[in-house]
């Protein structure tokens, strides 16, 4: 892959092939104000054709990528996550569910996709450290691909972040920076300070992290293809915050479609779900708006995927609203409730954000927009072990002489 461009515009620019800084990149954003992303060469598409086995995981897919694939180490474990038929939940959703259980990555989420590529990336330009912005999943996945390939690693937090999440993102010892102050800031000022100090930062919607994350739903249309004698979804629903994964999805959806893989018409719609309190993207769609503005942070359940200023929001939306698809919110009990019937009737524990995807096919059917016998993918984004628990724990202490009538 040897140019960035932009979607907004076209522009272009070219990928180094002797990088003279660490990044070995353009700046991620184009002139315009739209973020870049890498461009598929032309020949390499033309020989995509679908795995037969999904054994290399996210590297199934190296005529996609901007990176080789690695042959060793952690960095060849993102991927490879179950996608599970859920007719427990068609009831409840409304549809027909199935859902792609991200959190089976190495550090829990989907994340480690994106990690693998940025940083790798970082690595084969020079970089001796790599930096992220993050508040959770992303800054645990950072640190622990950093520590993979041997890099330095700082991560830059808000200073109101939980304290668990804090010692889940010290386990692979990054050097962590609470920052105080707009954490929309924080983003592009680590970016530039970054570019100036060596250390390319890994963001959210960096091209790199995007290019990884675009593996999630080939993954999805490879398996479910492969299940049903090469049919696709009509749908595949999944929680946004930056940006960065929805655009990533978009970018792999048309992949397919440029390699002559999937017909235009059969490429299933992309659905966008936020929290109620903080939808920025739902906001746009729900108004009309080619562009999404930024909104006052409200407090939800759902607080990693609360981005009042999402970097990647307006391409997020133009990709869902270009498949047919688009954006909605969702509120707090319905994302509990969601959440809930994940765990009690399929037995999944996903992390409060990730059961946005659900209460969004609920909402959707309830609308219409989705029919009943639409076949739906869910990503569930992240693992639930990695939060407290969002429920009520009923315990009932007996002597063992007793166990026999408690049970």
């Amino acid at each position: 892959m040897t140019e960035l461009t932009c979607y907004a515009c076209d522009e272009s620019v070219p990928v180094p092939t002797a990088p003279d800084s660490p990044t070995g990149l353009p700046t991620p954003r184009c002139d315009c104000g739209e973020p870049r992303w890498f461009d598929a060469d032309p020949d390499r598409l033309d020989a995509l054709t679908w795995p037969t086995d999904l054994d290399d995981r996210m590297w199934a897919f190296p005529e996609l990528l901007p990176v080789d694939p690695p042959s060793s180490g952690m960095t060849t474990a993102p991927g490879g996550t179950p996608l599970v038929r859920t007719p427990e939940l068609d009831a409840f959703a409304g549809a027909r569910v199935s859902v792609k259980d991200e959190g089976r990555n190495p550090t829990g989420s989907f994340k480690d996709r994106g990690s693998a590529v940025g940083v790798a990336l970082a690595a084969d330009a020079g970089a001796d450290a790599v930096g992220t912005v993050s508040h959770g999943n992303m800054a645990i996945s950072t640190a622990a691909m950093a520590a993979a390939l041997g890099l330095d690693c700082v991560v830059c937090v808000p200073a109101n972040i939980p304290e668990e999440r804090l010692g889940n993102i010290a386990r692979f010892g990054p050097r962590i920076v609470r920052v105080d102050g707009d954490y929309g800031r924080l983003y592009h000022e680590a970016l530039s300070i970054g570019a100036e100090r060596g250390v390319p930062f890994v963001n959210s919607d960096t091209p790199g992290r995007v290019a990884g994350q675009k593996t999630t739903v080939l993954e999805v249309l490879a398996e479910y293809r492969a299940r049903n004698d090469g049919e696709l979804p009509e749908a595949v629903v999944l929680p946004v915050s930056s940006g960065g994964h929805a655009s990533g999805a978009y970018k792999g959806l048309w992949e397919l479609v440029d390699a002559g893989l999937v017909a235009e018409a059969e490429l299933p719609r992309l659905y966008l779900v936020q929290a109620a309190a903080c939808s920025p993207i739902a906001d746009a769609a729900e108004r009309g708006l080619d562009r999404v503005e930024r909104v006052e942070r409200g407090e939800t359940i759902a607080y990693s995927i609360a981005n009042p200023d999402p970097p990647s929001g307006t391409r997020a939306l133009y990709g869902a609203r270009d498949t047919g698809g688009g954006a909605l919110a969702v509120d707090d009990d319905a994302i509990r409730t969601a959440q809930r019937r994940l765990a009690d009737d399929v037995g999944l524990a996903v992390e409060v954000s990730s059961a946005t995807s659900l209460a969004g096919v609920k909402r959707l059917t309830e609308r219409g927009e989705i029919a009943p016998d639409d076949d739906v993918v869910c990503v569930a984004t992240g693992s639930g072990f990695k939060e407290s628990p969002t429920v009520d724990v009923d315990a009932e202490l007996v002597p063992l002489a007793e166990l026999e009538g408690a049970i």
